[in-house]
């Protein structure tokens, strides 16, 4: 890796992306207290696109940068192109900047989650387009043999620049005039993007875990193809129980059903399998990578329950649109794909010796209390949700003005809890940040 700087450039710039979510998701949650806080400078409306741009960045460009850097360890003879890469880094640095000002200044143009300005596409799918070529190059060679996180990773590419696409079809006019299939056609986009990116991350959390255990034998079974082409169904038909409520064919909403049954229990499956298996030399070698990826799998079991209730139609017809979902989502973002990604920049440093045992325990003391605080979060969201399903459909008497009154308590235990678990996860990632800067030291 001492010809190439860029991957390491990737994580650096998704640490930094997480603590800006971070920042930006604390003073949204604060707004929920007082709505007149900082609102002339950054409203709620800018806040929130803001927190969801950062937090996508960070899960996106900390893969990108994981599977550049485990592409060129295991590919030694067929390098990337680094004026690819290079390239890649710096059009969707800009393209960031750029969507920060828009939203900063509140210039929206988009659908929800990609409120940015539509001309934003094209150096995104450029970008993806990019990383897309340089992947298939690299790995075209040995394409027969490939094990179960290659497929994965190259999946999850070819998918993301699809769905990208789809997501942005409501430009033409032929969506634009039909509001039904333009609604359908942006929450099928929308859940199969984020299907895409967990091809991403699930692939590496299956590449960290074969390399902590040091056995390649379950990324090439049956098993774990079985298991992969069921993650494949899900990211192209999952997305149907998020239009429950549009009027759209019977057929969809019952294979919806049917599909989201088998949610996150793959991966709860492969890690499982992995944990019962994993011997005690590697716990030892790789600590905090260890200790991240059996967090990650406490909160895909914990994601499985809720993820099974609220896809059962009489369910979703309360929890959709409610802090339910948004438990729902934080559990997957924070929970899931973030431990899995922590894992996985540990996983490089504590391969390359550049962490030092007392950064080591400063993160698993960190990595304590975060958890603490994110579970308390997640309930706190969970009891907002219920409540205001409640509200729509059996407590009409009261305005929303008054059942808002009503939620002050929860939400200042709702900003509490963000706060502890931000200052939890601020500490992990300085204690990485400053591990990535030693190792870009010594590898000029």
């Amino acid at each position: 890796m001492k010809n190439n700087r860029y991957p390491f450039y990737f994580i650096s710039v998704g640490l930094v992306a997480l603590l800006l979510g971070l920042l930006c998701g604390l003073l949204a949650g604060f707004q929920y207290i007082i709505p007149d806080f900082i609102k002339s400078v950054l409203p709620f409306t800018a806040l929130r696109p803001l927190h969801t741009l950062l937090v996508v960045s960070w899960i996106l460009l900390t893969a990108m940068g994981g599977i550049y850097y485990y592409l060129e360890l295991n590919f030694e003879e067929r390098k990337a192109n680094t004026n690819l890469i290079r390239w890649h880094f710096w059009l969707f640095i800009a393209t960031g900047l750029g969507i920060i000002y828009a939203y900063v200044g509140s210039h929206f143009g988009g659908k929800e989650y990609l409120e940015f300005p539509s001309y934003f596409y094209f150096p995104i799918l450029l970008g993806w387009i990019l990383f897309g070529l340089n992947y298939f190059k690299i790995t075209k060679a040995s394409f027969k043999s490939w094990p179960v996180y290659y497929w994965m990773w190259g999946t999850g590419i070819v998918f993301m620049i699809y769905h990208f696409t789809e997501a942005h079809l409501w430009l033409l006019p032929y969506f634009k005039g039909h509001f039904i299939q333009n609604t359908a056609l942006q929450w099928k986009a929308g859940g199969s993007y984020v299907g895409s990116w967990n091809m991403l991350v699930y692939g590496t959390s299956l590449y960290v875990i074969t390399k902590i255990s040091q056995d390649d034998r379950y990324a090439h079974s049956k098993k774990a193809f079985f298991f992969y082409f069921l993650g494949l169904t899900n990211l192209m038909f999952g997305w149907a129980h998020h239009v429950y409520i549009v009027p759209t064919a019977p057929w969809i909403r019952y294979l919806a059903y049917g599909i989201s049954m088998t949610e996150w229990i793959i991966l709860f499956s492969i890690l499982y399998d992995w944990k019962k298996n994993l011997g005690k030399e590697a716990i030892l070698n790789y600590p905090l990578a260890n200790g991240f990826m059996k967090l990650a799998n406490f909160w895909v079991f914990l994601n499985i329950i809720l993820a099974l209730l609220i896809s059962i139609p009489s369910i979703n017809l309360f929890t959709h649109g409610t802090h339910i979902t948004v438990a729902h989502s934080m559990g997957t973002t924070i929970g899931i794909n973030t431990l899995i990604l922590l894992s996985s920049v540990t996983f490089i440093l504590e391969s390359t010796h550049q962490i030092t045992a007392q950064a080591k325990r400063k993160i698993q003391r960190s990595l304590r209390f975060f958890n603490s605080a994110f579970v308390g979060f997640w309930l706190t969201l969970l009891i907002l949700g219920t409540k205001k399903g409640y509200w729509t459909y059996f407590d009409q008497q009261r305005t929303f003005g008054e059942f808002q009154d009503s939620l002050h308590g929860f939400y200042i235990l709702f900003f509490l809890f963000g706060i502890s678990m931000a200052i939890g996860l601020y500490l992990i990632v300085f204690e990485l940040l400053n591990s990535v800067k030693t190792l870009l030291k010594i590898n000029p």
